[in-house]
């Protein structure tokens, strides 16, 4: 794409536009009929007090955002984030950002301060977004989580998943938001993914599947004593997850 397009965020409410996110669904994951998110669920999604929000090129939808509402523990209300998609023509646009913050204003509009969502440790870039784009912490991971998909994105790996923690009113998410530095304990373990993952999925699964369990087992070893992630660094050949203590119950 040769200029910047301009993009219009708005919530989705029908069900001819539900359909259009189910489609996306189809497209950039690949699914079988059976592992797409439905229209009804997008219907639901939007009466118990989730959202839906589309990004709109002209008069074509080219990314949707859907959220649900959870409870933890007692009357503790936050939203999850339980998928994001973007068409690959309009990757590295920024869309996912425009979703993501769209999002935060109406979770602080409703007052409610946090917002998770899952995602896959080896995908480095969703990695790098969410930690210090977003100003998300990770301190959860969940051994195959969905199970076994038929997306060609998970090239048959069991689908563990990271959760992220995005306190949106938090100091740590407004610095990053607003490209302030921010303050982070001392570093005192990294967990390294090479660069090489994504091809490894397709070309060498084995390979793939000894660099999961890697990444599997450094994560629990962190968790269990206390680590959060709360940086991500990039090279040519590594994508590297930050791990400091971490003791309080937001970022």
């Amino acid at each position: 794409m040769s200029a910047k397009p301009e993009i219009d965020i708005r919530a989705l409410t029908t069900h001819r536009e539900f359909a259009e996110a189910v489609e996306i669904q189809r497209e950039i994951w690949g699914f079988a009929d059976l592992e797409l998110l439905p229209v009804r669920l997008f219907v639901v999604a939007t009466k118990v007090g989730g959202h839906v929000f589309g990004a709109y090129h002209r008069s074509r939808m080219v990314a949707f955002l859907l959220a649900i509402p959870g409870l933890k523990g007692g009357d503790r209300f936050y939203l999850h984030s339980h998928m994001l998609g973007v068409l690959k023509e309009y990757n590295d646009l920024g869309i996912g950002r425009m979703l993501k913050l769209k999002q935060r204003e109406d979770a602080i509009s409703r007052g409610i301060e946090l917002v998770e969502w899952t995602f896959d440790p080896l995908e480095l870039k969703n990695a790098f977004f969410n930690v210090e784009r977003l100003g998300a912490i990770i301190r959860r991971y969940v051994e195959n989580q969905y199970g076994t998909s038929t997306s060609f994105l998970h090239g048959g790996l069991p689908t563990d998943r990271c959760t992220a923690e995005w306190w949106v009113s938090s100091e740590r998410v407004k610095a990053v938001l607003e490209n302030r530095p921010v303050t982070t304990p001392p570093i005192v373990e990294r967990i390294a993914v090479p660069v090489s993952i994504g091809g490894l999925k397709t070309e060498n699964p084995k390979e793939a599947k000894k660099v999961q369990e890697y990444v599997r087992e450094s994560f629990i070893s962190g968790f269990r004593r206390g680590l959060a992630v709360v940086a991500f660094e990039r090279s040519e050949e590594f994508g590297t997850y930050l791990l400091a203590p971490h003791d309080g119950e937001k970022a």
